[in-house]
């Protein structure tokens, strides 16, 4: 995690990385709010609702980013443990002991 900033001395170094993941996460979701909701004003004021077969454009985008979302949520929020590091050394530690 090369992009997340070391933790302070006085700090949980696990917890620190899970505060980093989850606030990536929270600034991820209101840039796609932010973002997604100017792509529908653009389409409603240029006329998307009145022309076409009636399909909106902006569909594409969110749904494309949306799945980006929540793989990103499930990696700040729910432990999958499909290749966690902390799983990984959990094993390992617990191998070592036996």
């Amino acid at each position: 995690m090369s992009n997340y900033q070391q933790p302070p001395p006085d700090k949980d170094p696990h917890l620190w990385q899970i505060a980093q993941r989850r606030a990536s996460f929270k600034s991820h979701l209101a840039t796609y709010v932010v973002v997604i909701t100017g792509l529908w004003i653009i389409w409603y004021f240029s006329g998307g609702r009145t022309y076409g077969n009636g399909f909106p454009w902006p569909v594409w985008p969110m749904g494309g980013w949306g799945i980006g979302l929540v793989f990103h949520y499930l990696g700040a929020y729910v432990n999958t443990g499909f290749g966690s590091v902390e799983n990984e050394y959990d094993k390992l530690t617990k191998n070592s002991k036996q």
